[in-house]
């Protein structure tokens, strides 16, 4: 077909007129474009004449130091703010942090999982420039590999910028794709059109009741396509395609890619992205003058007259005993550790112990994962981020540098009483004082933290709470680390999404492009690969061993040669911690003002108008939370750099 002919098709599905349709081929090129804007610009522009700093400062805390709470921080530094930034861990970065293990003789960094840095990443990479990450942190991925079970392997290079070429360019590569394919399943051609007419409006309206995979189902998009793109490109929301609102899925790929003005490039790390991105953001904090106060959870927020007046800590000190839960002795087990909750729902382990009883808060102390008993070494796992307690909570292995919070048991004829601040004070990394005053409060943590902080808060607001409280995680994934003794020599790519497999949904080779695991390499002949499972549906939930053991499988059938491999040394992890974008949800979540005046909410669950995702949601929120700060206090707004509003035929 004739790419002429192609773009009269596109037009057409598009509702564009014969008038367009006649003017020159360069002024619909021109005509047609995504283009970079700014958000707020009305706004901006309003209070040019505003000043951009308070003269006074006022006090504001941050609650998380992940992306969306270092944004917000820097945001309202720079506007001469006495900032306080508080994370339960004990370092910063959120979903970018790490640590470091040891291992067959030497120091490694490990952090959550394979990370991609595309160049729409506009609030996130203004950040990392002004706290002087430098460009050679980063690398340009060679390719968008899609390797497939059962079927050859795709590969998206870095498309053309312009519209359509960055269409034909991604059929074009294709070597199951083709135009005549899609001339041949006209009917789902309108429905595949409808992705390039996002509007966040009309969009949130029609199509967020029904998940991705009904939406190209019901609209016959072509199998081919939907195998060879969409899901594959659609798991890496980190939910799946069935549980994925299809208004969600029209905004990624809109961000992404149909409405993105930089085409399909992204960057990767040379460097781990805890010494590479986090630490250098962290010195720009301090050098900004924001107090951070790290390994500190924050225990609830202090309203008065409709307002947060402070934040309390937890663990600064004893106090009076406070129940945290009661049981029933009749119910536990002989012997043992109990798993139960609180009635906040946070996890707690109970055990009897000689004469008496020992009990855990069994959050861990390095990032408020759930622990559970290891049957096999003794003590606590972590399995988040295979952190490791003994028998009396003490770290023993993995990032956590705290112990768990050990919590009284007071007998009451047959109950027992779980009590937390009895005198014993809760270990931190950072003591900081009970209370911190603010005169503005930003709640930047993720889903399930924001959930236990604003617990209390939601109660005296039903209608903020029942946002709240609507808010979900999406299905669990799992991290594979593997060290192995010889290279994948068929792997060509330091990145693979992977598509067909029961847990795989994508592969990086860390020894093909990071240090200090390409060092190893050299020297010891070996190779380091990462495998994800994305999402793992509810029914493919298995122990450990029996996921491992798959996703070896899957392993060996997408790289042959490493069937005569050893696995020298691995880490696993499982985690639960990424935004829900189920069907429904949107019209419930809340957006970054809440009813309380000097309340604010950041992170990529925040509700926005906007199109932004996943990284640069959370930068892209915490702007937005200090915006509306500057707004209350009558100072300059920032316009925000995003990709077009709408679609190109919206």
């Amino acid at each position: 077909m004739e790419r002429r002919d192609f773009i009269r098709l596109f037009m057409k599905s598009a509702g564009i007129g014969t008038g367009v349709l006649a003017a020159s081929s360069a002024g619909l090129v021109a005509w047609y474009q995504p283009r970079k804007e700014l958000y707020g610009k009305d706004s901006a522009t309003g209070t040019s004449g505003l000043a951009e700093k308070l003269t006074t400062p006022k006090k504001a805390v941050v609650v998380g130091g992940g992306l969306a709470g270092i944004s917000a921080a820097m945001e309202l530094a720079r506007r001469n703010f006495d900032v306080t930034l508080v994370e339960a861990s004990a370092s910063l970065g959120g979903k970018l942090t790490g640590w470091n293990i040891d291992a067959l003789g030497q120091t490694f960094p490990v952090e959550h999982g394979f990370h991609g840095f595309f160049d729409q990443y506009y609030n996130l990479n203004e950040m990392f420039a002004s706290a002087g990450v430098r460009d050679d942190v980063f690398t340009p991925s060679p390719g968008y590999p899609v390797l497939f079970h059962g079927k050859a392997l795709e590969v998206f290079g870095q498309t053309p910028k312009l519209f359509p070429l960055n269409i034909l360019s991604v059929v074009g590569q294709s070597r199951t794709l083709d135009i005549a394919s899609f001339l041949k399943e006209y009917r789902g051609l309108p429905s595949l059109i409808e992705m390039f007419r996002y509007r966040y409006d009309r969009t949130f309206r029609d199509y967020d009741g029904m998940d991705f995979m009904t939406y190209c189902r019901r609209g016959e998009v072509l199998p081919a396509f939907v195998d060879t793109v969409l899901h594959p490109f659609a798991d890496a929301t980190m939910n799946r395609m069935e549980v994925l609102s299809a208004a969600e899925a029209m905004r990624y790929f809109h961000f992404y890619f149909m409405g993105s003005p930089e085409g399909l490039g992204f960057r990767i790390t040379r460097r781990d992205c805890m010494s590479g991105l986090v630490d250098p953001l962290e010195r720009k904090l301090a050098a900004m003058g924001v107090k951070v106060i790290k390994g500190t959870r924050v225990a609830g927020l202090e309203l008065q007259g409709g307002r947060v007046a402070s934040v309390r800590l937890d663990g600064a000190s004893g106090g009076e005993p406070e129940a945290v839960a009661t049981v029933d002795r009749a119910t536990l087990p002989p012997s043992g550790w109990f798993e139960l909750q609180s009635e906040e729902g946070t996890p707690l382990l109970l055990a009897r112990r000689g004469e008496g009883w020992a009990a855990f808060d069994a959050r861990c102390t390095h990032m408020g994962c759930p622990v559970r008993p290891d049957g096999t070494a003794g003590g606590f796992l972590c399995p988040c981020h295979a952190g490791r307690f003994d028998d009396e909570g003490r770290p023993v292995g993995g990032p956590p540098k705290a112990p768990l919070a050990a919590l009284q048991v007071r007998e009451d004829g047959e109950l027992l009483v779980l009590e937390r601040g009895s005198g014993e004070a809760v270990p931190v990394v950072s003591p900081g004082p009970e209370a911190l005053p603010c005169d503005y409060c930003v709640v930047a943590s993720n889903v399930r933290g924001t959930k236990e902080l604003l617990r209390d808060v939601s109660a005296v607001n039903p209608d903020f709470g029942r946002q709240v409280s609507s808010l979900g995680e999406a299905d669990p994934y799992a991290v594979w680390r593997v060290w192995l003794d010889r290279p994948l020599k068929s792997a060509k790519f330091p990145f693979y999404t992977v598509s067909g497999y029961t847990y795989t949904d994508s592969i990086s080779l860390y020894s093909s492009f990071q240090e200090p695991f390409a060092g190893w390499a050299r020297k010891s002949g070996g190779c380091v690969a990462e495998l994800h499972a994305y999402a793992i549906a509810p029914e493919q939930v298995r122990p450990e061993p029996e996921i491992r053991e798959t996703m070896l499988r899957e392993l060996h059938d997408m790289f042959p040669e490493s069937r005569n491999a050893t696995i020298l040394h691995e880490i696993f992890m499982m985690q639960s911690n990424f935004s829900r974008w189920a069907p429904g949800d949107h019209a419930s979540r809340p957006g970054v003002e809440t009813p309380f005046s000097n309340l604010f909410l950041a992170g990529d669950w925040v509700g926005t108008e906007a199109p932004v995702f996943l990284m640069e949601a959370a930068a892209f929120t915490g702007r937005m939370a200090a915006n509306a700060i500057s707004a209350k206090e009558s100072l300059r707004q920032t316009a925000l750099p995003i990709v077009p509003m709408q679609g190109l035929f919206a």
